[in-house]
């Protein structure tokens, strides 16, 4: 599982690959310190020879300096390394979350996105790291104090080839059960994020309902849930230390009594036992550090899997293999849904859409008109493939949308949704998601076209005044004309206008429409609304009900011949008069 993330130390290879190498010289210097204090007892003072203990003594305070060097160089390696693959790894999980259909957004929603944005890849951040630095220091370290120990007195070093098979065991049943725990922790992580971000989002709403309150309970639920699958992970690792302290302590309180005996009975020097139990104290150590590294792995190995998930995602809506732009430039922007049938996340049993077969032609403008749930939205984001069909097909020009490019297709469609969003940033950076190259004029007759330009020069700062996240610090109407401007800018053969007048009154609705004509006089059109006045000029006007097309024809003709559209529009009129 960590193999596949790799590839994502990218150029900080080579600092994951020092840091390895500045360890190994650490650890052998600090293992090779331990058997020259031995030797300076069981030598140098005990003989008295202070050329023997200040000699071998100069090499330890040489050794220990080296080894202060190589660890600081190794701690530093591997930060780097670590940060570099976490930066390496968040771009990676963003690239493909940009490629993301809406579906395959809409399988993991935003807030378990963030938190494996977040979360999940500061948790392989630290694992990273740690393996880094511990997962080479104890091998080495365990592997060198060993082969010291057994040199100084073999007979006593069977105490640790007793203790350390026991621990693994110990070890290797926590780890077993408290991964899945750890994944259930971060599924609480995501509903805590949701939380917040709904809060944060519709904080407005919050306060004129006066619901501080009932939120203030909802986040205490979800992070007393958090807080307690917490605790369920966390209380089975915590015995991990208290397991590994106790084989330490049972172990040198072993290797004292005995090793005092060999010390009584000449077969062991005083200088040895002190060596051995530095000896004994490395292996134990490496073996707590080795513990730690697979408690993290543990916690880790959860957010992997959730980081692996989105990123071996499949996309379902990409550029076909032999999709290319050749022909779609110059196709005309008529439109042909032909046994077109929809169903969110491929719940053929809940279809969004039934056999839908329809023709717009090109220049022509098309109202779409229905009651809410109709699938008036579904039916239009199926166009520029934001979803796409589940059965049946769509041509643009006479040529299958699938066929097509996504970013040609894309450019050729433009869309204003019902939801406007705008981002932080200027005005004008705003509108030139539209178009990058757009001069400043085409700006403004775009901004005229969609009634924005009055209000935007009213501000102190004009086209360069900046806008908060999400644009907070403009009315519902004019976030509307800012969005519909801003899909002009694309100059799109095909334009779809999701209820996105629904905020502006009707005189500058009627505005908006009147210049609309006037500018996209040969482009095709597409108006979802809910107020008739918005569609009645409209080429054809097509009703939606429960997913399907109920009527398609002028105003005159509905009024005439079906009842859906002639009891809206009269439940209209009765609401003006």
């Amino acid at each position: 599982m960590f193999t596949k993330l790799v590839p994502f130390l990218g150029k900080y290879k080579k600092y994951a690959i020092l840091a390895p190498l500045t360890i190994v010289g650490e650890t052998v210097l600090e293992v090779t310190i331990p058997f020259l204090m031995a030797k300076i007892i069981d030598v140098g003072i005990m003989t008295g020879d202070m050329q023997y203990v200040l000699r071998t003594g100069g090499i330890m305070v040489v050794m220990a300096g080296l080894a202060l060097v190589f660890g600081a160089l190794a701690g530093r390696f591997a930060a780097v390394a670590a940060a570099g693959f976490a930066k390496n790894l968040r771009h990676g999980l963003f690239k493909k979350v940009q490629e993301f259909s809406f579906s395959n957004i809409d399988k993991y929603g935003t807030p378990s996105l963030i938190t494996r944005l977040t979360t999940d890849v500061t948790n392989s951040q630290n694992v990273v790291m740690m393996m880094l630095r511990m997962l080479f220091r104890a091998p080495i370290m365990m592997i060198c104090a060993t082969c010291f120990a057994v040199y100084i007195n073999a007979a006593l070093s069977l105490i640790f080839f007793v203790a350390v098979p026991v621990l693994a065991v110990g070890l290797a049943v926590i780890m077993s059960k408290a991964f899945p725990r750890f994944q259930i922790m971060l599924k609480h992580y995501d509903k805590l994020n949701a939380i917040v971000q709904e809060n944060l989002t519709a904080i407005r709403v919050v306060k004129a309902y006066v619901r501080e309150g009932e939120e203030n309970d909802k986040f205490r639920m979800a992070a007393e849930q958090l807080r307690d699958s917490q605790r369920q992970a966390e209380k089975l690792v915590i015995f991990s230390m208290p397991m590994m302290q106790l084989a330490m302590y049972a172990s040198m309180v072993s290797i004292v009594w005995f090793g005092g005996n060999m010390i009584v009975s000449e077969t062991m020097e005083p200088g040895e036992l002190m060596g051995f139990l530095s000896y004994v104290t490395q292996i134990l150590m490496s073996l707590m550090m080795v513990a730690m590294v697979f408690i993290s792995i543990v916690i880790s190995k959860a957010s992997v899997s959730r980081i692996l998930e989105v990123l071996e995602e499949e996309i379902d809506i990409r550029d076909e293999a032999d999709a290319n732009t050749c022909g779609t430039e110059e196709a005309g922007g008529d439109i042909v849904f032909e046994g077109v049938s929809f169903s969110y996340a491929g719940d053929t049993d809940n279809p969004a859409l039934c056999h839908i077969d329809l023709k717009i032609n090109s220049g022509e403008t098309v109202g779409i008109i229905g009651g809410t749930g109709s699938g008036k939205s579904s039916l239009v984001q199926l166009i520029p493939r934001l979803y796409d069909v589940t059965e049946g097909r769509i041509l643009l020009g006479g040529i299958d949308v699938r066929d097509y490019p996504v970013k040609a297709l894309r450019d050729k469609v433009a869309m204003v949704l019902q939801k406007n969003v705008l981002f932080s940033g200027t005005v004008i950076d705003n509108l030139k998601w539209g178009n990058e190259a757009a001069s400043d004029e085409e700006v403004v007759e775009a901004c005229k076209a969609a009634a924005a330009h009055d209000f935007i020069m009213a501000f102190p700062d004009g086209y360069a005044t900046v806008l908060g996240q999400g644009g907070v610090n403009l009315s519902g109407g004019q976030k509307q004309r800012l969005c519909i401007a801003r899909a002009l800018l694309k100059s799109p053969g095909v334009i779809i206008l999701d209820d996105s007048t629904s905020a502006v009154d009707t005189d500058t609705d009627s505005r908006i429409r009147a210049a609309l004509a006037e500018r996209l006089s040969e482009t095709t059109t597409i108006i979802i609304a809910q107020r008739i006045a918005s569609v009645m000029d409209a080429d054809k006007i097509i009703v939606m009900d429960d997913g399907r097309i109920d009527a398609v024809g002028t105003h005159e003709e509905l009024m005439a011949s079906n009842t859906i559209y002639r009891e809206v529009y009269e439940s209209q009129r009765k609401g003006v008069a």
